[in-house]
């Protein structure tokens, strides 16, 4: 069976169609022996331009709203299998002008507190399974460290702002995001 992307899931809106999609992608992973999915992406798609997001039709909308209730119904077909998820790429790709696989992406001027939503809408859903960090620069809530190696993104906002307590997982580390600024042993032991 074919997939539809996340930005078609999004266009056509259709809540039971997301969540049966989610289901049989659930099934697959679990023939397989996966029970969990480094998915879904609910970075919204604030840059239709982005090469790594909406480019690749990996965003489900760029209205927030739209994002978080399409995730939930993609959870939504996954937890109906047993199968958990990961919300990704936290706290938000989807501004991005660049791709964090081929190097340094800087957010500070683009990326907005609107990116947060889909993360607050699942949260407050009992949604969530884990999050994947995002290797994304973004001065004004860390003016040192990309956000997956940053405590002021994990600890002071994904933990201590929107209490999430659960599972974060890195993206790959060894992406030149983090890699053209660190030593991937540094990289880790920033992580940790």
């Amino acid at each position: 069976d074919d997939t539809l992307s996340a930005a078609q899931l999004g266009i056509d809106n259709n809540l039971d169609e997301t969540r049966a999609q989610g289901a049989n992608i659930a099934q697959w992973l679990l023939d397989g022996g996966v029970t969990l999915n480094l998915a879904p992406v609910v970075d919204v798609a604030v840059n239709p331009d982005n090469p790594i997001i909406a480019g690749l039709e990996r965003s489900f909308s760029a209205d927030p709203e739209v994002v978080a209730s399409q995730a939930a119904a993609y959870i939504d077909g996954h937890h109906d299998k047993g199968v958990k998820c990961t919300l990704k790429h936290f706290p938000g790709h989807g501004s991005s002008q660049g791709d964090t696989h081929l190097g340094f992406v800087d957010v500070t001027d683009t990326w907005s507190d609107s990116e947060l939503i889909p993360y607050r809408r699942l949260l407050e859903g009992g949604k969530v399974d884990a999050i994947m960090t995002a290797h994304i620069y973004n001065a004004n809530l860390d003016p040192e460290l990309p956000a997956t190696l940053s405590p002021a993104v994990i600890t002071g906002l994904l933990r201590e702002q929107l209490g999430y307590d659960g599972v974060v997982i890195s993206d790959d580390i060894q992406m030149r995001g983090i890699t053209d600024l660190f030593k991937v042993e540094k990289a880790i032991e920033l992580a940790l």
